[in-house]
């Protein structure tokens, strides 16, 4: 187990034992990170390992239910979000919500903003010390400014300057470059490296291992919700770290399929969006499982979104059993036999608020149907079908979506789409938040679905699931595809090599 000092260093916050139980699910066991004042530690781990959890831990959002936490070797708790600020522990997200309406200085101060004697908002003071926090990340931006009427790029660093208004000892950097160009990239490096000789402890979370070689000084690894290993990122090579990510055998976990794909159904030529995606190409059999496997923001969902009509790309064609067809609509993509399981069944694949039956009808009501009156016996015999064959475990078809268990929930936007009978059905993130013995159920039912001829793409960022699975592999990175592989291809390793551009 690590300690909290390394020879004559002393962490300024360190995890020791942390575990952390959700129903089901044991998402940390026995991990410890050690952040160190002026030094970069990178947290490097799957989709899936733990990483999150820690965030939020780190940030007050999660109690962990064993194991403790120590500011500069003195136990404490974060028990609410404001005591890991009081602390001077900070984040800088992926995603922070900001508000268009207020100015720079208010988004900045939102909730700490410097009060007068008579407990008002100062404001003078409010736009000072903003106007300080923003030169000092070397942001030429007026307080004063509408959030609105500022860029992507501004925005972000408001961002940042929010997340450094406390006076932070623990900056937190979650994926800060997955929405940023080149150069602002290399504006955020200088950011790092300027709050580097602050003295401040940087947790850095990242996929890519270019971004991770050049400016962190440490790295702790997870895998599966446990400590795989850490130390000085000089004593280490990428092959090693993808390693430590990655290694397990997935040979056993899931069903046994003899592929036999036959005639090309999906075809796709250089469909591209102006800003998610670029020059994707590729064939799809009946059949075939074909498995798209990336790293956060490769631009795999955008394009599965795409190809069924969401958004509308700039060029490309589409052609379903060698016609060419256009879908600028989910109608479209329906009638022409392209279903798409979304990655988030609460807010895009389910009406939570519906029962079973109307769910799994919802796109069908044409077929049970009769001189424009739903046939209600035909509905709940169509939505029975499809549930029985998915192993659905409900009371009965009238139990409302939300009371199901998110392997449930997913089960029915399963069933919804195949009573559309598709020739090619898109499963973003198939088993992502569900237990194991539904994930179980949902990879059987799509080696079923692939042996009876129907087309399947997975989306899935789960390693294992995707060498598990699938018979070809495309890989994205950054909105391109950077590789195609066949069976002996398919290794944990070379995915990982191909999203991270080694």
């Amino acid at each position: 187990m690590p300690s909290e000092a390394v020879g004559d260093e002393t962490a300024v916050l360190a995890l020791e034992q942390i575990t952390k139980v959700f129903p089901g699910v044991k998402a940390l066991s026995d991990v410890s990170l050690r952040l160190f004042p002026g030094k970069v530690t990178a947290l490097v781990g799957e989709n899936g390992a733990g990483k999150s959890t820690v965030v939020k831990i780190l940030t007050g959002i999660y109690q962990p239910d064993g194991g403790t936490i120590h500011v500069n070797g003195q136990p404490t708790r974060f028990a609410v979000p404001q005591a890991a600020a009081d602390h001077g522990v900070t984040a800088i997200h992926q995603e922070t919500v900001l508000f268009d309406e207020l100015s720079v200085a208010e988004n900045i101060f939102l909730g700490h903003a410097p009060r007068t004697a008579f407990g008002l908002i100062d404001l003078k003071a409010m736009t000072a010390r903003a106007q300080d926090i923003l030169l000092g990340i070397g942001a030429q931006i007026d307080p004063g400014e509408k959030l609105r009427d500022l860029g992507i790029a501004s925005k972000h660093l408001v961002a940042i300057a929010r997340a450094l208004s406390i006076d932070a000892r623990v900056v937190i950097m979650d994926e800060p470059t997955a929405a940023l160009s080149h150069k602002e990239i290399e504006e955020l490096y200088e950011l790092v490296e300027s709050l580097k000789a602050q003295g401040k402890a940087i947790l850095f979370i990242s996929h890519k291992f270019d971004e991770i070689f050049r400016i962190a000084d440490k790295y702790t690894v997870f895998r599966d919700g446990q400590l795989i290993g850490d130390g000085a990122i000089a004593d280490v090579t990428e092959a090693e770290l993808v390693k430590m990510m990655v290694g397990r055998d997935v040979s056993q976990i899931f069903p046994k399929r003899t592929p036999n794909p036959g005639d090309v159904i999906l075809q796709v030529d250089g469909y591209s969006h102006p800003t998610e995606f670029d020059d994707i190409g590729f064939t799809l059999r009946k059949g075939e499982i074909l498995g798209f496997y990336g790293l956060v923001g490769a631009g795999r969902s955008e394009f599965m979104q795409s190809l069924f009509g969401i958004t509308r790309p700039s060029r490309g064609t589409v052609e379903i059993g060698g016609t060419q067809v256009q879908i600028t609509s989910p109608a479209d993509a329906v009638e022409n036999g392209i279903v798409y399981v979304p990655e988030d069944r609460g807010k895009q694949g389910a009406i939570l608020d519906l029962p079973i039956f109307q769910n799994v009808t919802l796109p069908s009501l044409g077929r049970i149907s009769s001189k424009g009156f739903l046939q209600l016996a035909e509905e709940f015999k169509l939505a029975r079908d499809y549930t029985q064959r998915l192993d659905l475990r409900a009371a009965s078809l009238d139990t409302h979506v939300g009371n199901l268990s998110g392997g449930n929930q997913q089960k029915v936007v399963i069933a919804k789409w195949l009573a559309t009978q598709p020739k090619v059905i898109i499963l973003d993130e198939p088993t992502k938040g569900v237990d194991i013995g539904s994930k179980a159920a949902v990879h059987e039912f799509m080696a079923e679905l692939a042996a009876q001829g129907l087309a399947v793409i997975m989306v899935s960022s789960e390693i294992p699931e995707v060498l598990g699975m699938s018979d070809r592999v495309i890989v994205m990175r950054e909105g391109r595809i950077a590789a195609e592989l066949t069976e002996g291809d398919l290794q944990p390793e070379t995915l990982v090599r191909h999203a991270a551009g080694i």
